[in-house]
């Protein structure tokens, strides 16, 4: 069973040459821009296992000469399955961490000795299993005095020193750019210190604490001289939404304001990136820029949007000289004018807008997104949480409803964790005031009710997980405000699906690796619709990874149901919007959406009332769901305004996909 397909999407864009070059000559073409050593990968489990094997190579090495192997790591999302994968080689083949010493690259500070924090989570995703010495494991002290601190970080530094330094440093890369807990203005002499955490740093430290205001004021962390000071440096960076950072950091200036790209002074660092950070590289996102080009439909339509906003033209405006004078000259070759490439390309926007997202019945399809056939359409829309389907195709879900398609919504999680404890305690206390109105004798329910919001209100620590009873009442919570949302937008609620998928039912932020258990419950409901169209969330820079794993869980169940008859007559479209919006030259499929759609979907989402001011998981976007979304679909609608095409007030936009 194949689990991780959403990482293969992008290669259906990506040719090999460009992260695979031939030979030498080809790559110092294709790398031109960059200024470190990059190695681009298909998935970030390759890259994750390649890296592990270099680290267990580089261990034995120093076995073999019977030298210590000094080690610095750090916590966060990204090096977890290069850990799962050392633990694999300790247990499966031997491979002994009795040379290593190892350096924590960062704490938070101050925390208590039983919070969460970053050699926690060290120990519990590494050092826990294999057989490393504790003596040889060194971390900041998150609870040392304020008055000690000054003289701690020096001391930590000199140990450093002391063993000889570091010989390998693995490093995550932070969405500003930052390495370690270095954030922007750091400078590049600076050495290991106390250092106040930014709103961003706050942010992706969330992770690990639960809610921003439960994440420490500051943290010590290696500085940017103790860092490149490291004999090799391995930097990691998986998903869409480190693209914009790996950029800066690889073929942007070196500069304080992004610690990272002080990599481009070490000479042995390296930055090993999956295909959807890397998108952002010149010579995956421009080739034409760097490489001869092999010219797809997406590619030319991309070049040519590039085009537009460099020259500031529509597309029908622009001309041979702007094609010469931005290295364009192939596609002028391939059609003979500009002309021809811009009708081309206008056309093919134009025929991507629809306001027939299930297909226009008795009408000509063969410029249309969705085919006419057949009518009225079985379709399901899966929400990886349960506000996903009218954040990011609420304008869509009310097209499709009131063109009487048989429409059916999958909730994927029970959402329960993004739920506030103040939300729980109103309801119970809601709850009480009925049962005493119209079940007083009920001794069950009041003692249930009291124990619910004796734990909520005065035994509760910061640490402390949802009991199953509070799990249940946020998980039905937001049951109730989707179906809530399904009704305004007038679908019929008998057709809402909870699939509960267990990955996800762990109670805690981290959650699950998905499993055969989540797939077969999703095979099992696409069995029981046998859909002709399918929407599904390809929002993957949802910062928590819900997202990917609940795609993931749909991508794994259509593969294993491939050669059933109704799939072959079915189609998959991806949507965006909570997180991110596609680009506009991988659009296939882009629903209009009047102002008066666009207040009605703005209702459904407020529907959610647990999600709004309260939530708990806004993620790195101050705006409300409400604001994110509507600002997405209003940009969109603007860009193909500025590129020529008609303009509308806001478009909600999809990409399909095409099992593999």
């Amino acid at each position: 069973m194949r689990l991780d397909l959403s990482s293969q999407i992008v290669l259906d864009r990506v040719p090999l040459r460009y992260y695979r070059p031939e030979n030498e000559f080809e790559l110092s073409a294709l790398t031109r821009y960059e200024k470190v050593p990059t190695e681009i990968y298909e998935s970030s489990v390759e890259a994750s296992l390649h890296i592990a094997r270099e680290i267990a190579r580089k261990i034995k090495e120093k076995q073999a000469t019977g030298s210590p192997f000094v080690l610095a790591l750090p916590g966060g999302h990204s090096p977890q399955t290069i850990y799962q994968e050392l633990i694999r080689l300790h247990k499966e083949e031997n491979l002994s961490f009795k040379n290593v010493i190892l350096f924590n690259i960062y704490e938070f500070y101050p925390i208590a000795p039983q919070s969460n924090s970053n050699l926690k989570l060290l120990k519990e995703s590494l050092l826990d299993y294999v057989d490393i010495d504790p003596k040889n494991v060194y971390s900041p002290d998150g609870s040392v005095s304020k008055e000690e601190i000054l003289n701690y970080c020096k001391t930590y530094e000199q140990t450093i020193h002391n063993v000889g330094g570091i010989d390998y440093l693995l490093l995550g890369l932070g969405r500003a750019g930052n390495i370690g807990i270095n954030i922007a203005g750091s400078s590049m002499n600076s050495q290991t210190r106390l250092i106040l955490l930014d709103v961003q740093s706050k942010k992706e430290a969330v992770n690990t604490f639960g809610t921003i205001d439960k994440v420490p004021v500051s943290a010590v962390t290696m500085g940017v001289a103790t860092i490149m000071k490291a004999k090799e440096i391995a930097l990691i960076a998986w998903g869409e939404d480190k693209a914009g950072s790996v950029k800066d950091v690889v073929e942007g200036t070196m500069s304080d304001a992004i610690p990272a790209s002080c990599l481009q002074a070490h000479e042995n660092a390296k930055v090993h990136i999956d295909l959807n950070a890397a998108f952002e590289l010149t010579r995956i996102n421009h080739p034409w820029l760097v490489t001869n080009c092999d010219w797809s439909n997406k590619l030319i339509r991309r070049a040519i949007v590039w085009l537009c906003f460099k020259v500031n033209k529509p597309i029908l405006k622009l001309t041979n000289k702007d094609y010469q004078d931005n290295g364009l000259e192939e596609l002028l070759a391939l059609y003979g004018s500009a002309y021809n490439v811009n009708i081309k390309i206008f056309n093919d926007l134009q025929h991507t807008i629809t306001g027939w997202p299930g297909g226009k019945p008795n009408a000509d399809d063969t410029n249309r997104p969705e085919r006419a056939k057949p009518y009225p359409k079985r379709v399901i829309i899966f929400s990886p949480h349960p506000d996903d389907d009218v954040i990011s195709m609420g304008g869509t879900f009310k097209r499709l409803v009131d063109q009487k398609h048989d429409v059916h919504v999958a909730y994927q999680t029970s959402g329960n964790i993004a739920v506030g404890d103040e939300e729980v305690i109103r309801y119970v206390s809601f709850l009480e005031d009925v049962r005493r109105k119209y079940d007083a004798g009920n001794e069950a329910l009041k003692k249930k009710y009291a124990e619910i919001l004796q734990y909520l209100l005065h035994d509760k620590d910061e640490e402390d997980i949802d009991t199953p009873d509070i799990l249940f009442l946020k998980g039905h919570i937001r049951r109730q405000e989707a179906t809530t949302a399904c009704r305004y937008v007038g679908m019929d609620t008998h057709k809402t699906t909870f699939l509960d998928l267990p990955f996800y039912e762990t109670g805690r932020i981290k959650k699950n690796p998905i499993s055969e258990a989540d797939v077969e419950i999703v095979k099992k409901y696409l069995e029981s619709v046998q859909p002709h169209e399918v929407f599904v969330a390809g929002d993957l820079a949802d910062p928590h990874g819900t997202h990917k794993v609940c795609l993931d869980a749909i991508l794994a169940a259509v593969d294993e149901l491939k050669g059933a008859e109704w799939l072959k007559d079915c189609r998959f479209w991806m949507y965006r919007g909570a997180w991110a919006e596609w680009e506009i030259d991988h659009i296939e499929m882009a629903v209009p959406i009047s102002p008066e759609e666009l207040r009605s979907k703005r209702n459904a989402i407020l529907k959610h009332q647990s999600q709004m001011e309260s939530a708990p998981f806004l993620g790195n976007d101050e705006r409300l769901f409400w604001q994110r979304s509507e600002d997405r679909n209003k940009a969109t609608a603007e860009l193909y305004r500025q590129l020529g095409l008609a303009s509308y007030e806001a478009i909600e936009a999809f990409v399909e996909y095409h099992p593999l």
